[in-house]
């Protein structure tokens, strides 16, 4: 039987999103915000809104997602993005496999609403995608952030990008080490603020930059 799950959220600068999130986050379901560096309140709000805040001096999506999964401690984690792109009602959808014990990794693919999801980035991400099924022959058709795994098993898997390739370094070592991954479709809304990396173009290619050479890597 498992405890309920811990939800890792990286922020820099959500406080707008921060409300929406945490109204709809399912019972039992602790919220991680891990603070990025953030210069608005997003850390006070998240605190006032009773979420376990974490800071994380190093700038970064993966070092923020891997400081929340040190401050986790359920045996079960989810991440999502904290700008309010994904709607946490979804979690447990994406949470079921793992604690069925008929996946070990679940990733949840996007159905974008018109205006979500901006063309530059959907299409590196078909590329990324690709390029996984073609090396690996993982069923993989979207790197979306939303996803759920064991924690322990995901600590063992010893993630080392900081960056912009944390999602991808997390499914390739999850295919090499013979993992069960799985998709569920969930919801993309146009997220509350300003994107920091797929809203723009410079932040869409340095992401495509450090997944292009963890490819190259792996």
């Amino acid at each position: 039987m498992f405890d309920m799950p811990d939800v890792i959220l990286p922020a820099l600068n959500e406080e707008g999103a921060l409300g929406w999130i945490m109204e709809r986050m399912p019972k039992g379901y602790r919220a991680i915000v891990v603070d990025n560096g953030s210069t608005d309140n997003t850390a006070k709000v998240a605190a006032e809104l009773g979420a376990l805040v974490i800071s994380e001096i190093q700038q970064g999506f993966g070092a923020a997602c891997w400081a929340g999964l040190m401050a986790a401690t359920a045996e079960i984690v989810c991440f999502m993005d904290a700008d309010a792109s994904f709607d946490p009602i979804e979690l447990p959808r994406v949470v079921a496999a793992i604690q069925a014990g008929t996946a070990d990794l679940v990733l949840g693919s996007r159905q974008p609403e018109p205006g979500a999801w901006p063309l530059h980035a959907r299409l590196a991400n078909k590329v990324l995608a690709f390029e996984i099924r073609r090396r690996t022959g993982a069923a993989i058709t979207d790197l979306g952030p939303m996803r759920a795994a064991n924690r322990q098993a995901l600590i063992q898997l010893g993630l080392r990008d900081r960056r912009s390739g944390w999602p991808l370094e997390m499914v390739l070592r999850a295919q090499e080490a013979g993992w069960r991954l799985e998709e569920v479709p969930i919801s993309y809304r146009p997220r509350i603020g300003k994107s920091k990396v797929t809203g723009t173009v410079i932040g869409t290619a340095r992401a495509l930059s450090d997944m292009s050479r963890l490819l190259a890597q792996h």
